[in-house]
């Protein structure tokens, strides 16, 4: 598992997560910590729930012209 203090690219933290579900679905990871695990999920989850958020947002920003086509893409100011 990755450092807790580093914040993970978003397919970083997908990975990390996927495999902190893996071992809590195992069923065989202790009590202490599969909570522990639960909560760094947690972190990772929401991590990966707000960059996807700021991609979709980033992707609307985009303005199309009359023809169709891209004209301009605004910046978008995230938090």
């Amino acid at each position: 598992m990755e450092n807790t203090t580093e914040t993970p690219s978003f397919e970083a933290g997908l990975r990390e997560l996927e495999e902190i579900v893996a071992r809590l679905e195992s069923g065989d990871t202790p009590l202490e910590e599969a909570i522990r695990l639960y909560e760094r999920g947690s972190v990772l989850r929401q991590r990966c729930a707000d960059r996807l958020d700021a991609a979709q947002a980033r992707i609307e920003a985009i303005r199309t012209g009359a023809d169709g086509r891209p004209a301009a893409v605004e910046p978008f100011a995230a938090g």
